[in-house]
């Protein structure tokens, strides 16, 4: 049974920097490509990075030289988060990366960010 569970969400002025964490059960995790996703409110969903088991790592352009993917070897990905802006307010997920458009049957909590200008 999948499991991910993300943090470290929370409210930071524009120009912060957060740091959230997913950790993922029920997956191949050690060769799994790994992805962040955000939605804002009245949008869809997108990708925001992706990360593959060998660490190479792939960025929406909005986010490109702000965000940081990164991985650990105990089923945890990681997104870090500098010089925040306001359309980065949005609830983060985390999962299997399996290509764009794929139709994923399970999602976690999410984690908000909020971003105050």
């Amino acid at each position: 049974q999948v499991q991910l569970v993300e943090s470290g969400g929370g409210l930071v002025q524009a120009g912060g920097s957060l740091r959230l964490s997913c950790r993922a059960s029920g997956i191949t995790f050690s060769i799994s490509t790994m992805g962040w996703y955000r939605q804002a409110p009245g949008k869809q969903r997108e990708l925001v990075a992706t990360i593959t088991n060998y660490g190479s790592t792939n960025y929406a352009d909005s986010v490109k030289g702000r965000f940081t993917i990164s991985r650990d070897t105990k089923n945890t990905v990681y997104l870090q988060m500098n010089s925040l802006k306001p359309e980065d307010t949005a609830v983060y997920y985390c999962n299997k990366y399996r290509g764009l458009g794929y139709d994923y049957d399970y999602w976690g909590q999410g984690t908000q960010v909020t971003v105050s200008s």
